[in-house]
């Protein structure tokens, strides 16, 4: 297995406060919630940040998580790879060009299993359907205890709504004051029409200037020296 270094920027405590929330909100889900699809309406509304995120919190529980870049057509994630060579991604594996083992790699220093996307294909909707997705899907539910994969924005294209049809459930990444009631709801509607079981909407971005003073000025300070140890 290759290892690669990602760069992770030190996070303030009231982030790491609202990523231990949704990291409990998708526990609360059930167990059975295995495999999760993250997607958004548009371009830049940070869901391959939060993806990348949720799987730290979940690997500070000690949990077994596979971050899959699906976004196969404009991944971000390559973007943060600081040293180590990305040899293969998923489109050279749902194309044939290389097997299973030849796309997992190993960060550091946090110890993600991560499967980056690759190099942009012609058809990246149809490979994303294809019977190859479903086979590493399959074999990833049974080897880790979260599998989150980082689709693209499903307002734009359909790429996402190919893949929930293997995923346990999708939450959307919607970025604060940036997107109108009518694009997020026809992104849910895309999303119960493949079947797919929308377990809720990451709210993203969100100007703390003009909201959670109290939270931020004062738990952050207070709970942030008091308690920063334990967590």
């Amino acid at each position: 297995m290759e290892h690669v270094e990602l760069e992770m920027r030190e996070l303030p405590y009231e982030i790491n406060e609202e990523l231990k929330l949704l990291r409990a909100n998708l526990q609360f889900c059930g167990t059975e919630k295995k495999v999760i699809c993250l997607t958004s309406c548009m371009a830049g509304e940070g869901k391959s940040t939060v993806a990348l995120n949720l799987c730290r919190s979940l690997r500070e529980q000690r949990k077994k998580v596979l971050l899959i870049d699906a976004d196969l057509r404009k991944s971000v994630l390559r973007r943060k790879v600081v040293s180590g060579q990305i040899t293969y991604g998923l489109s050279h594996y749902l194309s044939g060009q290389c097997n299973a083992e030849d796309i997992i790699y190993r960060t550091t220093p946090d110890g993600l299993t991560v499967i980056f996307a690759g190099t942009v294909p012609p058809n990246p909707s149809e490979l994303l359907g294809g019977e190859r997705m479903e086979k590493v899907i399959a074999a990833a539910r049974d080897s880790f205890d979260y599998v989150i994969i980082d689709t693209a924005p499903l307002g734009m294209v359909v790429d996402a709504a190919m893949v929930v049809q293997y995923c346990d459930g999708a939450a959307v990444v919607i970025e604060a004051n940036e997107v109108s009631y009518r694009a997020a709801q026809d992104v849910v509607q895309k999303l119960k029409n493949a079947n797919c079981p929308v377990l809720g909407v990451i709210l993203n971005k969100v100007d703390r200037r003009h909201s959670g003073k109290y939270y931020g000025k004062y738990y952050g300070k207070y709970y942030g020296k008091k308690y920063g140890e334990q967590y």
